[in-house]
């Protein structure tokens, strides 16, 4: 895997096999698309959650479907105590325990460095060091990882297929959710009782970093509260 911003384009072959596996996939259900990654990819599959209601549903399907697939969480060091406390309640529901990686410096220690919080001035900055640089040393171990991500929550989103080639991190990305919405998620979420964060139930619809996260209100786009009051609108982790 290269660590350049862009990595080596793959074969014509390859991508075209990538393209086939996601037509054929697009009507399937989640759990279908799941273990196709599985058995297409082995133990080279891993999985990104920040438990999001997404990615809290995913876990719930690769128990049964995947159960040794490696699952991870980008600990930014600035993660809501919601957040943290809902990677126990699903490792005690469903026995799968979701990784902690972190970067090399801890936040007072990454703060005293830049003198204060970056978050406030240079949001992308802390982005990449805290999410980007991490997910690189992640996925170098891997040949494909799956997301949460679903069209219909950003421009940046709309256009994710099923199955598809990162060329940002040089690996296959796999979208189980792309063509689901939001109120899809939820119905089955409170259909099979699946654990979530409470931040949900106070207006914060997409939950990331306590500083950068606010919840919304009535009307507002779901992830309107992130980044707050400016141009951002991904932390870099699913934007070209």
């Amino acid at each position: 895997m290269s660590t350049a911003d862009e990595a080596a384009p793959q074969s014509p072959e390859f991508l075209a096999e990538l393209a086939r596996a996601s037509a054929s996939l697009e009507s399937a259900e989640p759990p279908e698309i799941i273990r196709w990654a599985a058995e297409r990819f082995g133990d080279r599959l891993t999985m990104a959650t920040a438990f999001g209601p997404e990615g809290c549903a995913i876990i719930h399907w690769l128990a049964a479907v995947a159960p040794r697939t490696y699952v991870f969480n980008l600990e930014t060091g600035y993660q809501f105590k919601e957040t943290l406390d809902l990677r126990d309640r699903l490792a005690k529901r469903y026995g799968l325990e979701v990784a902690l990686e972190a970067p090399d410096t801890d936040v007072e220690e990454y703060e005293r460095l830049h003198g204060g919080p970056l978050h406030h001035t240079d949001p992308n900055r802390c982005c990449h060091d805290r999410k980007i640089v991490v997910i690189r040393r992640v996925l170098a171990n891997f040949d494909a990882w799956m997301s949460g991500i679903r069209r219909d929550q950003s421009a940046d989103r709309s256009v994710a297929p099923i199955v598809g080639w990162d060329a940002k991190f040089g690996v296959v990305k796999v979208s189980p959710l792309a063509n689901w919405t939001k109120a899809k998620v939820w119905d089955f979420i409170v259909r099979e009782n699946i654990p979530y964060n409470p931040l949900h139930d106070s207006g914060y619809v997409s939950i990331g970093c306590w500083p950068c996260t606010r919840a919304i209100t009535a009307g507002e786009d779901e992830r309107a509260g992130r980044w707050s009051g400016t141009a951002k609108t991904e932390c870099g982790l699913h934007s070209k």
